[in-house]
């Protein structure tokens, strides 16, 4: 079922949360609507991949752990083979500087704008969030270090729960859940004993692929949001060493709107890309397992709390912040790397206008967008327009 799931949905993570409903919830009853509304709720408020989030809960509420992790893999596979493919394809055909790749990147400039208005109308609706947002962009931007972004999402909680004054929702019905809070806390402890350990055994042991794993295990464990948001942790865990150029990390993002599935199988094309052929599937399948292992600690460890955490008002007021941050730091990325590596010409931004239209007026689904931007690339460079 997850498979299925993981082949047809497109659209995003709010798209995947409707396709999660009608099949677990409406089709399979597996949950019902209130069940399911607290659990998208939990997942919202976590840091990681919602919907992947969402998909392991419903397996693990469902069967357990053994449940989890095949929800898991059925979501997750077919978008991160697909993106793997073109990864080893862009490497062994040598297409960098190709029309099509072009238009892909250009298309990606459409699809982060979509997402940081859509974002900031829901998480950014008062001054106060606006400001947060604002100042956080220019941090990112001014100084563009992996470590600053993590520091700005901690900044963003504490101006949150000092200058915003949110409430929390109705009260619900909790849920049944078949994990107990000793089991809850040992994964919460491994998640912080890991994020403390692996920059320590990275630096010791000088593996790269340990660094690998230390840089999208943090990514995974910290980006909250979901879904884009992702996108300017692992530009700044990526681009700076070298791993990827902002070319590749562009590119691979605008492939990642052609696929269903989470985004977040974007890293199976980074740790491709970065891996030394004919290594790419390992390192795709390390940065893969790599990000999304700390959803499984924060749901497993999540779930038994859930109740009494949704409760305080000072927790919603802190979320409110992070989630404005948030936008802040989507829209830094924006510019850089996302506009900085594909807009240069005045037909590249008619391009990326023409690719905003059809996203926020007519509707068209990511993957059609893409596919047309990459064959519009693609017939630039044989007709050269607005060069």
């Amino acid at each position: 079922m997850a498979l299925r799931l993981g082949l047809t949905s497109f659209g995003g993570p709010v798209a995947h949360l409707g396709y999660f409903r009608e099949e677990y919830v409406v089709r399979r009853r597996w949950l019902d609507e209130q069940d399911y509304a607290d659990l998208v709720a939990l997942c919202q408020f976590l840091p990681g991949p919602a919907s992947s989030q969402v998909g392991i809960g419903v397996g693990l509420l469902r069967a357990g752990l053994p449940g989890g992790i095949a929800a898991w893999i059925g979501f997750t596979l077919p978008s991160a083979i697909a993106l793997v493919a073109f990864a080893i394809g862009v490497q062994h055909f040598g297409v960098a500087d190709a029309g099509w790749l072009h238009g892909l990147k250009i298309v990606a400039v459409a699809v982060v704008a979509l997402a940081v208005w859509g974002m900031a109308r829901a998480l950014v609706p008062d001054r106060e969030r606006a400001t947060i947002a604002i100042v956080a962009a220019v941090c990112a931007l001014l100084w563009p270090v992996a470590l600053l972004q993590v520091v700005i999402i901690v900044l963003g909680a504490l101006a949150g729960w000092r200058i915003l004054s949110l409430t929390r929702g109705a009260p619900s019905s909790p849920l049944a859940v078949p994990v107990g809070r000793r089991t809850a806390l040992a994964c919460l402890a491994l998640l912080a004993v890991l994020l403390v350990a692996l920059p320590i055994l990275a630096r010791l042991t000088g593996d790269p692929s340990v660094a690998l794993f230390d840089s999208f295990f943090r990514v995974g464990a910290l980006v909250f949001g979901g879904g884009h948001v992702v996108l300017p942790l692992l530009a700044a865990e990526v681009v700076p060493p070298g791993w990827v150029t902002n070319e590749q990390f562009v590119a691979g993002y605008g492939a990642a709107q052609a696929v269903p599935g989470p985004l977040f199988t974007f890293s199976a094309y980074l740790g491709a890309v970065r891996a030394e052929p004919p290594n790419g599937a390992a390192g795709a399948a390390l940065a893969l397992v790599a990000i999304f292992l700390p959803s499984f600690f924060l749901v497993i460890g999540a779930l038994p709390f859930w109740e009494g955490l949704r409760a305080h008002v000072a927790f919603q007021s802190a979320l409110g912040g992070i989630n404005a941050a948030v936008v802040g730091l989507l829209l830094a990325a924006l510019y850089q790397p996302v506009w900085t590596s594909a807009i240069s010409t005045p037909g590249d931004f008619s391009l990326a206008l023409v690719a905003l239209g059809l996203l926020a007026f007519w509707k068209l689904p990511p993957w059609l967008v893409v596919i047309l931007g990459a064959m519009i690339g693609w017939l630039a460079t044989l007709l050269p327009i607005g060069g």
